[in-house]
């Protein structure tokens, strides 16, 4: 049986690539948004992005919005694909077994 990824698994990682899938690839969610949809500090989103980052499962960009730094996010192909891969994962671990086929 396969093991969901570890990377994911954690709550506020899960709480985070689950709110990146729905947008649209290529799509960017701004920190201040992700932050209050995850309900979690900066230092421990940050920590938690730079985790997913490590893995290649989110991309990051700094800039500017006028004079106001701003800081956005977005999936990486690799992530959604290990997002869809995590939900496969759990759908086959949760799934009814049919442990005895001679019934």
């Amino acid at each position: 049986m396969q093991t969901p990824d570890e990377i994911i698994h954690q709550p506020v990682r899960l709480k985070v690539m689950a709110a990146l899938n729905t947008l649209e690839p290529g799509r960017w969610l701004e920190f201040v948004v992700l932050r209050s949809i995850v309900d979690t500090t900066d230092g421990n989103l940050g920590a938690h992005l730079s985790t997913l980052e490590n893995a290649s499962y989110v991309k990051i960009v700094k800039d500017f919005a006028g004079k106001k730094p701003r800081t956005r996010i977005k999936l990486s192909q690799q992530g959604r694909e290990a997002f869809g891969q995590y939900v496969a994962t759990l759908h086959a671990i949760l799934a009814p077994q049919d442990l005895d086929s001679s019934n």
